[in-house]
């Protein structure tokens, strides 16, 4: 609400002749307060309210990196991974990545 110069100067005169001389300023103190007291608890709510919004997004985001780790974590379980039994046999005359080595095993030389 924008009030001009004019209605100002009316309120207060309104005031002065309801209240008299005397009881204006104590008047003008406690709606001062009032007003300053207003003003502190809506910047308080407004900071619990931006403190609640920021402990929202943080819940948030902490679920959605639980749910991309449990995600990736099924991707790369060795349950799902596929035996050896499961491929398919290996051409006749081929050799292995690593060579002739066998996993498990170790190679001994007689020399």
């Amino acid at each position: 609400m924008n009030l001009g110069f004019s209605e100002m100067l009316f309120l207060f005169f309104l005031a002065l002749i309801i209240f008299g001389p005397k009881r204006l300023p104590e008047i003008g103190r406690q709606v001062g307060r009032a007003l300053a007291e207003f003003r502190r608890a809506s910047n308080e709510f407004k900071l619990q309210l931006e403190s609640e919004m920021r402990q929202i997004e943080m819940e948030q985001t902490l679920q959605k990196q639980k749910e991309q780790e449990a995600a990736d974590r099924q991707r790369v379980r060795p349950s799902e991974a596929v035996s050896a039994a499961e491929l398919p046999p290996a051409p006749v005359g081929s050799e292995t990545p690593l060579g002739d080595a066998v996993p498990g095993t170790r190679e001994v030389s007689n020399s």
